[in-house]
């Protein structure tokens, strides 16, 4: 395993107005990374047209090609990555071990390679990254004329008359607001082309391997082998563009936001005042000169720090100096040809240090923070109308209410939650809920109310309450147990943080999630999976307490917790978590995660597509396998099934000596997806050698594994575990299906090779 680089700091929105030293680092960071992301690009785009003409000199040319692949390494932006994005980041070095391993076979025909791989990345480079340039040109440029104007505005004299300096200070205000605009503009674009990278780019690259593996006759073998993780990058490029779309809205939400009203958007400092100050420095002669510096001030140590910068050359002019504060004192305008100025005198150095803000309000704000008294910063508050929700007797009412009428009359919607009601039916909706009289009157929602306008009322009245449903405190753990490794540990440790909620909290928590999975249970109807119920509900049962970029990045492990929090209700809930693990456990069971293979079908649920299924039967045939895994006694089905094994007890026992024995088998999956997506690549799918699917003019209603040996479908995709698993993708079919000895799963043929198959990954035919 190679240590995995730090990922590029995020650009906050507030620090475009500062334009702090800090900024400007982190913005060059950027800025490299995208220079070194373009030049890649653009050798990549020449070695692969070499690749295409040099058939005579192909394998040195592939040779370099995956050299190129192999030393690239992904960053992203934020302390940790998903499981998709871990999977994209490493999927350069996967291509570039199937180049080499492929230079010995001399391949002949490289066709539609252009098209496939050359043109989809010259199209990223011109749109995306020269549309990034263009934005720095434009945000130099701006940056030079604001701060050219500005030292001329402060240069002028007091002694000019009012309406000249009141004409002044519009010019200069209204140069500002433009110049601010094409900050928050270029930084809303830097961090785009970043995040859009991810897909873009990666997707051509396995768009031209697939070409490859088409047309290489030798190459079948190896493009056998590279088929599993080829499916998981897939779903992983297809997870990351979706989150990107949501990701991307939320920050152009915040960015709209920012320019309408700047102030209301600050971000939180630890100082009591930071900013651009000019500072009067006495040359020779008697001469003096204006210097601008980036002034911090803290007022619990009396401490001001000032850093010379310039922001036209990006540089530092000197070095940094620290005074600690003893007095501060507004300078009288007849006192001194230069407007906005006020005196300082420090402890630790004798004299007075004569300092110009920027603007009237500037020295303020400047005057007021040194003199002891707090600054004025606007907390960041919730958008939502708090306070008017509590979790009370009325609002569990409330809570259930809605889960009834959804539950009985609606729980089939497509859409189910994702579709919004119209805002002001949901807010008279919420008024009859909450109003006491009514509350004590009704006991369901009548039936003229959507269903969308009741679902949209539940997630609003969450919203309304005085802080998110997992609260505040425990919103960096939650995040942080998402960014395990390990599936187990994370389920593991956030089963540990609900119980250290509230008892209030975790009860309506709980009541949600069994809602949610019923929702979930039912998504070949409302196409609401577990993955979408975590887009939805994550931003609203943990929203952050602060808005800002760093946190809408985090909303993709926010959707994560939501979804452990569905697929394992009945254990978080219903069960005392475990004693938490020592250090040395938790190392453990990390190095065993690092050593391990990549993530299975049982350990990372993939996100599937719906298609709707051809007949009645086959949704019976599927929810009888589905419903024969949760008991052992519950129908003929199971009986027939473990009649030659020891009898057990139900799935869900907490007797750990049964634990140990039971095998790690996925238990609850989505049912019935497409083997294809609407939505994935237009390139051919590789997939294993499957046989014509006869159709059958006697099928019945029965059981499909009352008779033995039959033929079945896959419907997922799955990689084995062990030995005697099967690996195979979607759409596979497998001769002489017939039950196993083990609970909840089949044995059947697949090229010629017997192993186990899941119970519920396959359909009959």
């Amino acid at each position: 395993m190679h240590p995995r680089t730090m990922g590029l700091p995020a650009l906050e929105f507030s620090d475009c107005c500062l334009d702090s030293p800090q900024f400007r680092e982190r913005l060059k960071s950027h800025e490299a990374e995208l220079d070194k992301t373009n030049k890649f690009i653009k050798e990549l785009i020449k070695d692969g047209k070499s690749l295409i003409a040099a058939l005579k000199n192909l394998s040195s040319a592939k040779r370099k090609f995956a050299d190129s692949l192999n030393d690239f390494k992904f960053r992203c932006i934020g302390d940790a990555e998903t499981d998709d994005e871990i999977c994209i980041a490493k999927s350069l070095q996967e291509f570039a071990a199937v180049l080499r391993n492929l230079e010995d076979e001399r391949m002949r025909m490289i066709e539609n390679a252009g098209e496939v791989l050359i043109t989809p990345l010259e199209k990223f480079r011109k749109e995306q990254i020269g549309a990034a340039k263009e934005a720095k040109k434009k945000y130099d440029k701006e940056t030079e004329k604001y701060c050219g104007v500005l030292e001329k505005h402060l240069n002028l004299s007091s002694k000019k008359k009012e309406s000249q300096l009141q004409e002044a200070d519009s010019q200069v205000d209204l140069v500002r607001q433009h110049f601010y605009e094409v900050s928050l503009e270029y930084v809303f674009k830097v961090q785009e082309v970043q995040e859009r990278k991810m897909f873009e780019f990666v997707e051509p690259l396995l768009a031209f391997l697939q070409g490859l593996f088409t047309f290489y006759h030798h190459g079948y073998e190896l493009a056998k082998d590279f088929s599993d993780f080829k499916t998981e990058l897939t779903i992983s490029i297809q997870n990351t563009r979706n989150r990107f779309e949501g990701t991307r809205s939320e920050v152009e939400s915040l960015m709209r936001k920012m320019k309408e009203n700047p102030h209301e958007h600050k971000n939180i400092s630890p100082f009591t005042m930071e900013g651009y100050l000019y500072v009067q420095e006495k040359r020779h002669f008697g001469t003096t000169s204006w210097v601008k510096h980036y002034c911090t001030y803290h007022s619990e140590s009396k401490r001001i720090t000032m850093v010379p910068f310039d922001q036209k050359s990006g540089g530092k002019g000197g070095d940094d100096e620290a005074i600690i504060l003893k007095s501060c004192t507004r300078r009288k305008t007849d006192s001194i040809e230069k407007r906005f100025c006020f005196d300082v005198e420090a402890v630790d150095r004798p004299g007075v240090i004569t300092m110009q803000a920027l603007s009237e309000e500037d020295r303020r704000l400047w005057m007021e923070a040194m003199d002891g008294r707090e600054p004025v910063y606007n907390s960041n508050k919730d958008s939502q109308s708090e306070g008017t929700a509590q979790l009370d007797i009325m609002g569990f009412s409330i809570v259930k209410k809605c889960i009834h009428a959804v539950e009985t009359r609606g729980i089939h919607e497509q859409g189910l939650y994702r579709v919004v009601g119209v805002n002001s039916r949901v807010q008279k909706l919420l008024s009859i809920l909450m109003d006491p009289k009514t509350a004590e009157t009704e006991d369901d929602i009548c039936a003229e109310w959507e269903i969308k306008t009741i679902t949209s009322a539940l997630k609003t009245y969450l919203r309304m309450l005085p802080g998110p449903l997992m609260m505040y405190q425990f919103q960096r753990s939650f995040i942080k147990a998402a960014k395990l490794e390990n599936q187990e540990s994370r389920t593991s440790e956030i089963h540990t943080l609900v119980h250290r909620l509230p008892e209030k909290n975790r009860q309506m928590l709980h009541l949600l999630m069994n809602h949610l999975a019923n929702v979930a249970q039912n998504h070949k109807q409302n196409l609401m999976t577990v993955a979408n119920l975590g887009v939805v509900f994550g931003p609203t049962l943990m929203r952050p307490q602060e808005e800002t970029v760093a946190a809408i990045m985090d909303i993709k492990f926010q959707n994560i917790v939501v979804e452990i929090l569905i697929e394992n209700h009945d254990k978080i809930f219903n069960t005392v978590p475990d004693t938490p693990q020592s250090n040395s456990q938790l190392l453990l069971s990390r190095k065993k995660s690092t050593d391990s293979k990549p993530p299975s079908c049982s350990e990372r649920p993939l996100t599937l597509f719906h298609t709707v299924q051809p007949s009645e039967k086959q949704e019976n045939r599927n929810s009888i396998i589905n419903s024969s895994l949760e008991s052992v006694t519950s129908s003929n089905i199971n009986s027939f099934l473990h009649s030659n094994s020891t009898p057990q007890s139900n799935m869900n026992s907490s007797d750990p000596d049964l634990e140990v024995i039971k095998p790690n088998r996925p238990n609850s999956l989505p049912q019935n997806p497409s083997p294809t997506s609407p939505l994935s690549p237009s390139w051919p799918m590789f997939s294993a050698p499957s046989s014509p699917m006869p159709t059958s003019s006697t099928s019945s209603d029965s059981s499909p594994i009352s008779s033995p040996f039959r033929r079945a479908r896959a419907l997922y995709a799955c990689k084995a575990e062990h030995d005697s698993e099967l690996s195979f993708t979607a759409g596979t079919i497998f001769d002489n299906v017939h039950p196993s000895q083990e609970p909840g799963w089949l044995e059947g043929t697949l090229n010629g090779k017997t192993g186990l198959i899941p119970e519920n990954y396959v359909e009959f035919l």
